[in-house]
């Protein structure tokens, strides 16, 4: 066998979309080739953009998908990162912000500076051996609740293909249609972004050939309810925060989607290092009503997650089980795991009970054979019951 380099990025190089017609092109001639890959190379341009057109025509846009975009996107609001992200097609690389003190609007930024100082204290008070460096990242991590998610705060590099970028365009154009006279608060504040990103797309890759024909959708926004299930595979509908979802959507071969209607009062995430402090609960839960209609982070949504039984384990649970992981994940990861085990007790499956039951009430450190190299703030005997 020989393996040989074809293409590869090239940092600073922005590729023209002709190119990449005619990368596609001669990856199409690969299938159906009389020769070797060389005598692809020297055909006449014409030839080669002739037989994308023709396979891209037919529906067979794989061969699109050979060369990759990596973009830029700066002031980026969480809610397209999001959106990006639950394509699952994709490399991302994304500023964090919960790790990183925000730069804001002044409504914003009075209640994350506010609650930044009251969530230090309260750790502090709680858990007095935290350092002083942890403890300010995980005061972060809970103040950052209170950021919208339309806010245009984030950067994220992400890298697609010349295909999934096409697609990505449609999607984006065809949800900002399919929500463009709604009446709902929501879709009103995302759908300037929705054709804002379309656009730019457009201005970079657009091929109008390759444009998904099967009828999909963005996926991050449930078109219908979803029913439970625990099986071989399974379905699960749980309610978390705009910012676990984000987090969750890093399982790629696990599906999520979301639903929120904006009718009535909102719900949101209360961190449990404050829920035993009733004052502050009214105080926290009656900032985050005044800011509702920006929605932030740490607002309640409906979430169906649904893949098979080893993506819950080996991609869910061996990272999500952890004293290191965020806590509203690692909680949420954990419930689904006695609600599995309890379904699998009374359908007298004992193949899939023994499966989950070896690591019930365990972190990942005492149920896999990897090494953990992430700091425990308060160990793997307090990860699964803390409050931070």
């Amino acid at each position: 066998m020989n393996i040989r380099v074809i293409g590869s990025t090239h940092p600073g190089y922005n590729l023209e979309v002709e190119d990449a017609k005619l990368f596609a092109g001669h990856s199409a001639g690969i299938c159906y080739m009389k020769d070797d890959f060389d005598t692809i190379l020297t055909e006449p341009e014409e030839k080669t953009l002739k037989r994308f057109k023709q396979t891209a025509g037919s529906g067979h846009h794989s061969v699109a998908g050979h060369t990759s975009y990596n973009l830029l996107f700066v002031g980026i609001p969480k809610i397209l990162a999001m959106i990006l992200n639950n394509e699952k097609d994709y490399n991302t690389s994304e500023k964090s912000a919960r790790y990183t003190k925000m730069t804001l609007g002044p409504d914003e930024q009075a209640l994350y500076d506010k609650w930044l100082h009251i969530f230090e204290r309260r750790i502090r008070d709680t858990y007095p051996r935290i350092e002083d460096m942890t403890r300010t990242k995980l005061a972060q991590e809970n103040a950052r609740y209170f950021i919208s998610v339309f806010t245009p705060s984030t950067t994220m590099e992400y890298t697609v293909d010349f295909r999934q970028g096409n697609y990505l365009i449609g999607f984006l154009e065809d949800y900002a249609l399919e929500i463009a006279k709604s009446p709902d608060l929501f879709d009103k504040k995302l759908l300037p972004w929705l054709l804002e990103a379309a656009s730019a797309m457009k201005q970079i890759f657009d091929c109008p050939d390759i444009r998904d024909k099967k009828g999909r959708r963005l996926s991050l926004f449930a078109p219908r309810a979803r029913s439970e299930y625990f099986g071989e595979v399974y379905s699960v509908n749980y309610v978390g925060s705009f910012a676990e979802l984000a987090q969750a959507q890093r399982h790629r071969s696990i599906n999520y989607e979301m639903s929120l209607k904006t009718s009535g009062s909102m719900r949101f995430f209360v961190p449990p290092i404050i829920e035993d402090n009733l004052d502050l609960v009214e105080d926290y839960l009656r900032d985050m009503n005044s800011v509702a209609d920006n929605f932030p982070q740490g607002t309640l949504v409906k979430i169906n997650e649904r893949g098979t039984l080893e993506d819950f384990v080996t991609s869910k649970c061996t990272e999500r089980l952890c004293g290191a992981a965020q806590l509203e994940i690692c909680r949420e990861t954990d419930r689904t795991l006695h609600r599995y085990v309890e379904n699998a007790t009374a359908a007298g499956d004992t193949e899939i009970f023994r499966y989950l039951n070896r690591i019930l009430n365990k972190t990942k450190c005492q149920f896999t054979e990897q090494i953990c190299t992430r700091r425990c703030p308060l160990g793997p005997e307090n990860a699964l019951d803390r409050k931070i």
